[in-house]
Protein backbone atom coordinates (compact mmCIF):
# COMPACT_ATOMS: atom_id res chain seq x y z
CA UNK A 1 0.00 0.00 0.00
CA UNK A 2 1.29 3.36 -0.92
CA UNK A 3 2.17 5.86 1.82
CA UNK A 4 -0.69 8.46 2.31
CA UNK A 5 1.49 10.30 4.49
CA UNK A 6 4.09 13.24 4.17
CA UNK A 7 7.37 11.98 4.56
CA UNK A 8 9.01 14.86 6.07
CA UNK A 9 10.01 14.25 9.87
CA UNK A 10 6.94 15.41 12.22
CA UNK A 11 4.51 16.33 9.14
CA UNK A 12 1.67 13.77 9.36
CA UNK A 13 -0.77 16.02 7.27
CA UNK A 14 -2.54 13.20 4.31
CA UNK A 15 -0.19 13.65 0.70
CA UNK A 16 -2.42 16.11 -1.78
CA UNK A 17 -4.18 13.07 -4.36
CA UNK A 18 -1.63 12.35 -7.28
CA UNK A 19 -2.87 12.41 -10.99
CA UNK A 20 -1.06 10.31 -13.60
CA UNK A 21 1.85 11.24 -11.92
CA UNK A 22 3.76 8.95 -9.33
CA UNK A 23 2.53 9.45 -6.18
CA UNK A 24 4.36 12.49 -4.05
CA UNK A 25 5.98 12.21 -1.56
CA UNK A 26 5.32 15.38 0.20
CA UNK A 27 2.94 17.74 1.21
CA UNK A 28 3.88 20.60 0.20
CA UNK A 29 6.56 22.69 -1.48
CA UNK A 30 7.69 23.67 1.93
CA UNK A 31 8.05 20.49 3.33
CA UNK A 32 10.15 19.06 0.25
CA UNK A 33 12.22 22.29 0.83
CA UNK A 34 12.60 21.28 4.62
CA UNK A 35 13.07 17.61 4.36
CA UNK A 36 15.84 18.50 1.39
CA UNK A 37 17.72 20.88 3.82
CA UNK A 38 17.75 18.19 6.72
CA UNK A 39 19.45 15.65 4.82
CA UNK A 40 22.03 18.38 3.15
CA UNK A 41 22.76 19.34 6.60
CA UNK A 42 23.57 16.10 7.82
CA UNK A 43 26.25 15.95 5.44
CA UNK A 44 28.11 18.62 6.51
CA UNK A 45 28.25 18.00 10.36
CA UNK A 46 30.36 15.83 12.76
CA UNK A 47 27.92 12.55 13.64
CA UNK A 48 28.92 13.66 17.48
CA UNK A 49 26.84 16.22 17.04
CA UNK A 50 24.15 15.54 15.16
CA UNK A 51 23.63 11.64 16.81
CA UNK A 52 22.61 13.91 20.18
CA UNK A 53 19.33 15.45 20.90
CA UNK A 54 20.99 19.17 21.84
CA UNK A 55 19.20 20.98 18.76
CA UNK A 56 17.10 24.34 18.49
CA UNK A 57 15.90 26.43 15.75
CA UNK A 58 17.73 30.21 15.63
CA UNK A 59 16.13 33.43 15.44
CA UNK A 60 17.37 36.46 13.57
CA UNK A 61 18.84 37.92 16.76
CA UNK A 62 20.31 34.57 17.50
CA UNK A 63 17.81 33.66 20.58
CA UNK A 64 17.28 29.56 20.65
CA UNK A 65 13.70 28.67 19.26
CA UNK A 66 12.06 25.62 19.86
CA UNK A 67 10.53 24.01 16.43
CA UNK A 68 7.01 24.96 17.36
CA UNK A 69 8.16 28.55 17.38
CA UNK A 70 8.48 29.28 21.52
CA UNK A 71 11.82 30.25 22.55
CA UNK A 72 13.69 27.38 23.77
CA UNK A 73 16.83 27.38 27.07
CA UNK A 74 20.25 26.26 27.30
CA UNK A 75 19.32 24.63 30.54
CA UNK A 76 15.85 23.24 29.40
CA UNK A 77 16.04 19.66 28.15
CA UNK A 78 12.73 19.44 27.06
CA UNK A 79 13.12 22.86 24.58
CA UNK A 80 15.57 20.82 22.93
CA UNK A 81 15.17 17.88 19.47
CA UNK A 82 17.05 16.06 17.19
CA UNK A 83 19.09 17.41 14.42
CA UNK A 84 16.79 15.87 12.19
CA UNK A 85 13.88 17.30 13.64
CA UNK A 86 15.67 20.66 13.91
CA UNK A 87 17.20 20.73 10.18
CA UNK A 88 13.60 19.96 9.22
CA UNK A 89 11.71 23.13 10.66
CA UNK A 90 11.27 25.89 9.09
CA UNK A 91 11.59 27.99 12.27
CA UNK A 92 13.53 30.62 12.51
CA UNK A 93 16.85 31.24 10.13
CA UNK A 94 18.85 28.66 11.38
CA UNK A 95 20.14 25.78 14.00
CA UNK A 96 21.90 25.98 17.45
CA UNK A 97 23.35 23.35 19.11
CA UNK A 98 23.43 23.09 23.12
CA UNK A 99 26.20 22.56 25.06
CA UNK A 100 25.36 20.09 28.29
CA UNK A 101 27.13 18.80 31.45
CA UNK A 102 28.76 15.67 31.14
CA UNK A 103 28.75 15.68 27.20
CA UNK A 104 32.26 17.09 26.76
CA UNK A 105 31.65 18.87 23.62
CA UNK A 106 33.05 22.34 23.70
CA UNK A 107 32.96 25.25 21.54
CA UNK A 108 36.01 27.95 20.89
CA UNK A 109 34.38 31.14 19.50
CA UNK A 110 36.78 33.73 17.38
CA UNK A 111 34.97 36.70 16.84
CA UNK A 112 35.94 38.72 14.42
CA UNK A 113 38.66 37.27 12.64
CA UNK A 114 38.06 36.61 8.96
CA UNK A 115 38.09 39.81 6.50
CA UNK A 116 38.88 39.87 2.89
CA UNK A 117 42.42 39.29 3.87
CA UNK A 118 42.40 36.07 5.22
CA UNK A 119 42.30 34.76 8.56
CA UNK A 120 43.67 37.13 11.67
CA UNK A 121 46.86 36.20 12.72
CA UNK A 122 45.87 35.60 16.48
CA UNK A 123 43.36 33.01 15.03
CA UNK A 124 45.28 31.02 13.02
CA UNK A 125 47.74 30.45 16.34
CA UNK A 126 44.83 29.51 18.00
CA UNK A 127 43.75 27.02 15.14
CA UNK A 128 47.05 25.80 14.88
CA UNK A 129 47.30 24.82 18.55
CA UNK A 130 43.86 22.65 18.05
CA UNK A 131 44.36 18.85 15.88
CA UNK A 132 42.61 18.30 13.05
CA UNK A 133 38.93 18.90 14.51
CA UNK A 134 35.52 20.11 12.88
CA UNK A 135 35.59 24.47 12.30
CA UNK A 136 32.83 26.37 10.80
CA UNK A 137 32.36 29.65 9.80
CA UNK A 138 29.91 31.67 12.29
CA UNK A 139 26.77 32.82 11.36
CA UNK A 140 27.76 36.47 11.05
CA UNK A 141 30.15 35.55 8.06
CA UNK A 142 33.58 36.70 10.09
CA UNK A 143 34.32 34.38 13.00
CA UNK A 144 34.60 30.78 13.51
CA UNK A 145 33.65 27.85 15.75
CA UNK A 146 36.54 25.14 16.32
CA UNK A 147 33.88 22.18 18.04
CA UNK A 148 35.63 19.21 20.19
CA UNK A 149 36.10 17.73 22.90
CA UNK A 150 36.87 19.27 26.58
CA UNK A 151 36.04 19.53 29.96
CA UNK A 152 34.94 23.11 30.13
CA UNK A 153 32.75 24.00 32.93
CA UNK A 154 32.81 27.63 33.15
CA UNK A 155 32.67 29.23 30.28
CA UNK A 156 35.20 32.07 29.69
CA UNK A 157 35.68 35.26 27.60
CA UNK A 158 39.14 36.55 26.69
CA UNK A 159 39.65 39.65 24.69
CA UNK A 160 43.79 40.86 24.31
CA UNK A 161 46.01 41.89 21.67
CA UNK A 162 42.52 42.66 19.30
CA UNK A 163 41.65 38.75 19.77
CA UNK A 164 38.02 38.33 20.95
CA UNK A 165 37.63 34.49 21.96
CA UNK A 166 34.91 32.47 23.89
CA UNK A 167 35.10 29.28 25.36
CA UNK A 168 32.40 27.26 26.35
CA UNK A 169 31.37 23.68 27.30
CA UNK A 170 27.69 23.57 28.89
CA UNK A 171 24.97 26.05 29.45
CA UNK A 172 24.70 27.61 26.60
CA UNK A 173 23.85 26.95 23.06
CA UNK A 174 25.98 27.90 20.27
CA UNK A 175 24.70 28.89 16.30
CA UNK A 176 25.77 26.51 13.79
CA UNK A 177 25.97 26.85 10.18
CA UNK A 178 27.72 23.95 9.18
CA UNK A 179 29.75 25.89 6.54
CA UNK A 180 33.13 23.91 7.47
CA UNK A 181 36.52 26.29 7.08
CA UNK A 182 39.33 25.00 5.13
CA UNK A 183 39.56 21.31 4.63
CA UNK A 184 38.52 20.33 8.25
CA UNK A 185 37.34 16.68 9.03
CA UNK A 186 33.34 16.30 10.15
CA UNK A 187 34.80 14.78 13.28
CA UNK A 188 35.55 16.22 17.02
CA UNK A 189 39.41 16.10 18.16
CA UNK A 190 40.25 16.44 21.85
CA UNK A 191 40.90 20.44 22.40
CA UNK A 192 41.63 19.88 26.02
CA UNK A 193 45.50 21.00 25.66
CA UNK A 194 44.28 24.11 23.44
CA UNK A 195 41.74 25.23 25.79
CA UNK A 196 44.01 24.65 28.66
CA UNK A 197 46.62 27.12 26.93
CA UNK A 198 43.81 29.51 25.84
CA UNK A 199 42.89 29.70 29.78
Amino acid sequence: MANTLCEREGCDSALPVAGRGPMPRFCSTRCRVAAHRARRASTSLPAELTGRRRWVRRDERKAPRRTDGGFASATAPESWTTHREAAASTVGVGLGYVLAAGDRVACIDLDHCLSDDGLAPWARDILDRCPPTFVEISAGGDGLHIWGRADVVRGRRIRRDGSAVEIYGQGRYIAVTGRRFEDCPATLADLSEAVASLI
